[in-house]
């Protein structure tokens, strides 16, 4: 109708048909918006943090696959928790250091699909294997007899493969959201990395299905896990005050201190994130993007930290370890 009118020339038409075609160019990740400037150095301490996430992990991984005194349930759902934290890290803070170091912000729309995928997967199974994290704690502090019986080795695999599944399932749609709407406006993106919503707002159609089920669909099986998490630790509350000695209700509250941590440490920023970038008008978009990085980051490098220090087993672990190596 445009061009009939001589109101758009024929190639600006083709580059309209362009940009809305199924496979359309690269968008632009701005990076930090307002501090342009400081990139290089802001990327400094995301760097190192990558880098004890890399290491912590891996340090982690290795103990928990060599010591047979740590093929336990907990500490197998801490070795996947350990994979979760070092493909979230992964799949976000490299691309973050190219954007502030090298300056390479374009990112194609199959890679900006992919990395969403990964970081949002990878978010809500990290949830879901806190909260099995949460049930294991329960059955070991309230039925110790019975943990053996009920936390088998073919029941922790029905929990993984479900948890896994589940966050599958709840995040793919999100990909196929995306891949049905037309990009005919700006491709900059004012982020470090590609999420759904911020993907969405470039697109010139209705986004309503996109933030319906982008905010209530991921939040809710959240909200549902953190609410399954607070039930186990009344229960376990309640179990640990029925001990006859303080030594034993100390000990027992000394094996969830590294658990109650880590969901701090998860969940506080990640809500903030989710809630300022819903309701959050007035927050400063700098502040926000800021602490959107902090979920990505901040978790997967602190969790073997925390893990190290107030895990008895594991911090004896590390000690061998390195002992070991500085005799060689």
């Amino acid at each position: 109708m445009a061009k009939e009118l001589g109101l758009v020339p024929s190639w600006s038409a083709k580059v309209l048909f362009n940009l809305s075609s199924d496979n359309p160019g690269p968008f632009i990740l701005v990076g930090i918006p307002g501090l342009e400037q400081a990139h290089v150095w802001i990327g400094i301490p995301f760097c190192v943090l990558y880098i004890v996430a890399i290491v912590g992990n891996c340090i982690l991984l290795y103990l928990i696959l060599v010591e047979r005194s740590l093929h336990e349930p907990m500490f197998f759902f801490l070795c996947m928790l350990a994979v979760t934290d070092f493909t979230l890290s992964t799949a976000g803070v490299p691309k973050t250091l190219s954007i502030f170091w090298l300056g390479a912000r374009e990112v194609t729309f199959p890679g900006c699909l992919t990395q969403m995928f990964f970081i949002h997967c990878s978010f809500v199974l990290d949830s879901a294997i806190l909260m099995a994290m949460a049930f294991d704690r329960y059955v070991a502090i309230c039925s110790p007899l019975r943990c053996n019986t009920i936390l088998t080795p073919k029941t922790i695999i029905k929990i993984v493969v479900g948890i896994s599944f589940r966050s599958f399932c709840i995040i793919l749609p999100v990909v196929f959201l995306l891949t049905r709407l037309p990009f005919c406006r700006t491709r900059i993106i004012p982020h470090t990395y590609c999420e759904h919503i911020g993907v969405a707002r470039l697109a010139c159609a209705d986004i309503s299905i996109n933030i319906w089920y982008g905010f209530c669909v991921p939040i809710m099986t959240v909200i549902s896990d953190v609410i399954l998490i607070a039930v186990s630790y009344i229960l376990i509350l309640c179990a640990v005050f029925r001990l006859p000695s303080q030594e034993a209700r100390q000990k027992a509250l000394g094996t969830c201190g590294s658990h109650v941590c880590v969901i701090l440490m998860f969940y506080t920023p990640a809500f903030f994130s989710i809630l300022a970038h819903r309701f959050g008008h007035n927050v400063s978009h700098t502040f926000h993007i800021m602490f959107a990085n902090l979920y990505i980051v901040i978790p997967p490098a602190l969790n073997p930290v925390v893990y190290g220090v107030k895990t008895k087993q594991i911090r004896e672990k590390v000690t061998i370890l390195f002992s070991i190596k500085g005799t060689l």
